[in-house]
């Protein structure tokens, strides 16, 4: 099951790590704003429900729910949507 073992690592070492740092910064960004915008808590929100989704997701694999396929199909939207973010970053 190699599939789900790189999509578990890739969540569990780069994907939540970044998405709690992102979290944290926003969280701060609101909290130090009297008055945060709409946008600032609806992405704060968002933030929170991706993080729910991949927690969702180790669970399904730790308990075998996703087979090698499944596995591989998320790994490689996941890797491309990290290109794809990287390269908006630019």
């Amino acid at each position: 099951m190699a599939g789900c073992n790189e999509l578990k690592e890739l969540i569990e070492l780069e994907l939540l790590p970044d998405l709690e740092e992102a979290i944290d910064e926003l969280f701060e960004a609101v909290a130090d704003a009297k008055n945060a915008d709409e946008e600032a808590k609806a992405e704060y929100a968002e933030m929170q429900e991706l993080r729910a989704a991949f927690q969702a997701l180790l669970n399904d694999l730790n308990e075998g729910e996703l087979n090698e396929e499944e596995c591989t199909e998320l790994h490689d939207e996941l890797e491309k949507m990290i290109e794809e973010g990287t390269e908006e970053d630019v």
